[in-house]
């Protein structure tokens, strides 16, 4: 193909091009354009022939000329324009977020003649990072706090509990029911606490044996079993200045359990086959959906290690205690999953949303962004309807009226823990609250909330042990 064939075909080659063309002489009078611009700007190839490209009003070029620029257009004063962000004015006086290229144009002498220019539409992009930046917002909305949504009493709580546990260096243990977000709590205490620049080390204790959970806690050394080929260095090793999660804390061994105490209360390990102390600095936030005290009674647990690790005890409601937040969090994930699948789903109806607040959830939080991740696979349309839903939560079958029983009685378990708080410090309040990191005014309202008399109650309380012993 000759040089004459292709300048025949250029017409065709500019108009295949998604981005807008636009070549002006000398003056900044537009002499040229492509199908592309002619669409990005809403103007007709007549309607820009013969005018001066100042008709899109680039602020570009705008803050070229308030700086003084010697020329109309910052492309002749810089010689080129490479990836440029800035903003036009269409035909219809909206403006639009453009990606501008631009190059001088010469003739066989080297005599400037005039420009060519790109300009790409980034309407869309812009769309999603707002979008993008919206969620992100939702987030740290007044709805959440980070990332967990509810706005309840007793979330509102939690979120207390959060930020008074965050500034502590004191070891933190989780309470709820499978699928109520305790490692998202943990996640959040570690985001804004003291340590947020430091490591966050999670190891789900009920997922290995025991031989495997000592190594992958404390390390090991070459030989130290059959397969140790060579050094290993553990889960707190790697967590040293930062927090560690020990989830399903409940199924550690008695074992393990002798070693992580010694680990709390003299800041020291030892790998597997060594007998050499190494010095760590870790903070522990531990996990249970079990009632440790029952444990302990039951000789599962070792009582030392419990209240070495029940310093600062948050519970977690289950879903059925909170319906107000169901809307809330609904809505969350909807719109989570509506950025990340792209259908166009634009909302969930009525008679959906009023299955979600009437149903039980056993499976608490968990089960319920299940659902909606069901329900995106299922729907087509532009609205989740009931059947969208899972069947074990829209069949008229489904035995919810009878409300799951918990494994353990969170607000009793609360009141123990403060009792013995209580117990240790004599009833001083003050005490007690730096023991556990928290306020004088909170430790307050709790033995409020709870009925506890200070002396009455402990001496109770000591009786009732007594009696047990």
């Amino acid at each position: 193909m000759i040089g004459r064939e292709l300048d025949g075909y250029w017409k065709t080659v500019v108009n295949t091009i998604r981005d807008g063309i636009v070549i002006v002489n000398t003056s900044g009078a537009i002499v040229s354009v492509n199908e592309a611009f002619n669409h990005i700007t809403g103007y007709s190839r007549e309607e820009v022939i013969g005018k001066t490209c100042k008709i899109l009003h680039c602020d570009v070029c705008d803050a070229a000329m308030a700086n003084g620029g010697e020329h109309w257009c910052s492309l002749f004063r810089f010689g080129t324009i490479e990836n440029s962000k800035g903003r036009i004015k269409r035909k219809d006086g909206t403006f639009i977020n453009v990606l501008k290229n631009a190059a001088i144009l010469h003739d066989a002498d080297g005599n400037v003649i005039g420009a060519v220019g790109t300009i790409a539409d980034l309407t869309e992009i812009s769309e999603k990072e707002n979008q993008l930046e919206a969620f992100r917002l939702q987030l740290l909305s007044e709805d959440g706090f980070n990332g967990i949504v509810g706005t309840s009493a007793s979330m509102q709580h939690l979120y207390d509990m959060i930020e008074n546990a965050a500034h502590s260096d004191a070891p933190v243990i989780i309470y709820g029911e499978s699928g109520t977000g305790k490692e998202l709590v943990s996640q959040a205490i570690h985001e804004i606490g003291d340590r947020k620049d430091q490591p966050f080390i999670k190891v789900n204790c009920a997922s290995l044996t025991e031989s495997l959970l000592e190594s992958e806690l404390f390390g090991h050394v070459r030989g130290a079993y059959t397969g140790a080929y060579k050094d290993r260095v553990g889960r707190f090793e790697k967590a040293n200045e930062g927090d560690i999660f020990l989830d399903e804390i409940g199924d550690l061994p008695l074992s393990t359990q002798v070693k992580l105490l010694r680990a709390l209360e003299e800041k020291v390990i030892e790998r597997v086959g060594s007998s050499s102390p190494i010095a760590t600095d870790v903070r522990i936030i531990s996990a249970t959906n079990q009632d440790l005290f029952q444990l302990v009674e039951q000789g599962k647990f070792r009582k030392d290690f419990y209240f070495r690790i029940n310093v600062i005890p948050i519970f977690l409601p289950p879903l059925r205690e909170r319906f107000g937040d169901i809307p809330l969090l609904a809505e969350s994930f909807f719109r989570k999953l509506q950025l990340k699948s792209g259908k166009k789903i634009n909302r969930i109806s009525k008679e959906a949303m009023d299955i979600l607040t009437s149903y039980n959830w056993p499976g608490n939080v968990r089960e319920l962004k299940g659902a909606f991740e069901y329900a995106f696979v299922t729907c087509y349309g532009d609205v989740i309807q009931p059947h969208h839903l899972p069947e074990t939560i829209c069949s008229p079958k489904r035995a919810q009226n009878t409300p799951k029983k918990s494994a353990f009685n969170l607000s009793e378990i609360e009141k123990q823990e403060l009792l013995e708080i209580l117990r240790k410090t004599g009833g001083n309040q003050s005490k007690a609250a730096e023991l556990i990191g928290v306020s004088r005014v909170t430790i307050w309202n709790r033995m409020k909330r709870f009925g506890i008399d200070s002396k009455r109650s402990i001496e109770v309380h000591d009786s009732e042990i007594d009696e047990k012993a």
